[in-house]
């Protein structure tokens, strides 16, 4: 089986040269734009193409403000910041994620909580969320807090696994209930739609990534997206060192971060963003390919969850056992065919060992059976 999955891939992309696992496209203006802003001398934080990048992020989206930062992690610290979150407090979050997720925490003082995530989705599941906070957690004026230590919970943030919508309408409601702030992980997620509205625009706050492996890229770079006008404001104030405006005076009324995406690679992303209808139709291409290859098999693609559109950014199978998960990585790697297992799950990780947790049963079932595959855009469609 393992010989037929890698004549596959090498037939949709049509080579027989290293196939990686998810390559940055360069179609369009690119050159044009990073050679305007060498012109201009305007390489850093100040410079048309880091405006121009957020109105094209919030235009796409439908959100109300979207302030670019130097990273997608930036972008997180600065969704939790905006949120209220302290040092102390308690985050909800999945144990199948980035260590970019927990990172975030980590340096803010906060502690992440593992619930378990849903088959469906790839994401947190809101049933799981529900019984761990009916369990252990509880309200009262002043929000919704841990039982066990008096610890404040202060939100819960999904992440939009590879790019397929988490059940949001689900999740929101129960943070409404539990009087939690909802921040979306939407790293991966841009061009994704869940029930018509772009990932990112139904929590309060998200953070979008722009990695060199991403849909698009702008080489480093993320995007916080705010669903408040007021807050975008101050977001965008904060993350440019909160410096108050003047001619020549350095004043800055509150502690602030240098975040602010440089002008040389918001200029990438302008160009990039041209082009991101183009990358979501031929990724889709790829994914249906896929899910026609293996639908004959006893291998379960990951298709996207109903009434949601993805972008399918990591195309994913997930093997009937871990044995043969581990004989598809051997040998697809061994023969040039760039193919991945899902990162070590958090709780996993020595920097997050000891955080508390559900029953994570369903996380630990999908990474000892899950494959990433090949998933670049290919003219070869």
């Amino acid at each position: 089986m393992n010989e037929k999955i890698i004549a596959f891939i090498r037939q949709l992309y049509q080579t027989n040269a290293s196939i990686p696992l998810h390559a940055p496209y360069f179609s369009g203006k690119e050159r044009q734009y990073l050679s305007d802003t060498l012109d201009s001398t305007f390489v850093s934080s100040v410079g048309k193409y880091v405006d121009q990048f957020e109105q094209q992020i919030q235009t796409f989206t439908g959100c109300t403000k979207a302030v670019a930062t130097v990273n997608g992690t930036a972008a997180l610290h600065s969704a939790l910041y905006m949120a209220g979150v302290k040092a102390g407090d308690l985050v909800i979050t999945q144990p199948l994620t980035f260590v970019a997720t927990c990172n975030a925490l980590y340096h803010m003082g906060a502690e992440p909580v593992f619930v378990d995530v849903s088959l469906d989705t790839l994401s947190l599941c809101p049933q799981a969320l529900l019984q761990f906070l009916q369990q252990q957690a509880a309200t009262d004026a002043a929000g919704c807090f841990l039982k066990s230590t008096g610890q404040r919970i202060k939100a819960v943030m999904p992440m939009h696994t590879f790019g397929h919508p988490a059940a949001l309408d689900e999740l929101l409601q129960i943070c409404q209930q539990w009087q939690l702030i909802l921040v979306e992980d939407a790293a991966e997620s841009l061009g994704s739609f869940y029930k018509g509205r772009h990932t990112g625009t139904i929590g309060q706050f998200a953070a979008l990534s722009f990695n060199g492996n991403k849909i698009i890229t702008t080489g480093g770079g993320g995007m916080l997206l705010c669903a408040n006008a007021a807050d975008g404001a101050h977001a965008k104030h904060l993350t440019t060192t909160a410096k108050v405006a003047h001619r020549w005076e350095f004043y800055h009324d509150e502690p602030g971060f240098n975040y602010r995406l440089p002008n040389l690679n918001a200029a990438l992303g302008c160009a990039q963003m041209e082009s991101l209808p183009y990358f979501l139709q031929q990724k889709r291409k790829v994914a249906m390919h896929y899910k026609a290859f293996f639908a004959a098999t006893d291998y379960q693609f990951i298709d996207e969850p109903a009434q949601c559109s993805a972008n399918f950014w990591l195309n994913a199978v997930l093997c009937p056992d871990q044995q043969r998960r581990d004989a598809l990585l051997q040998s697809t790697n061994d023969a040039g065919v760039m193919t991945r297992p899902v990162w070590q799950l958090m709780h996993h990780l020595p920097a997050f060992k000891q955080a508390l947790r559900g029953d994570l049963r369903c996380a630990e079932d999908i990474a000892s059976r899950l494959v990433n595959l090949p998933s670049s855009v290919t003219e070869a469609l």
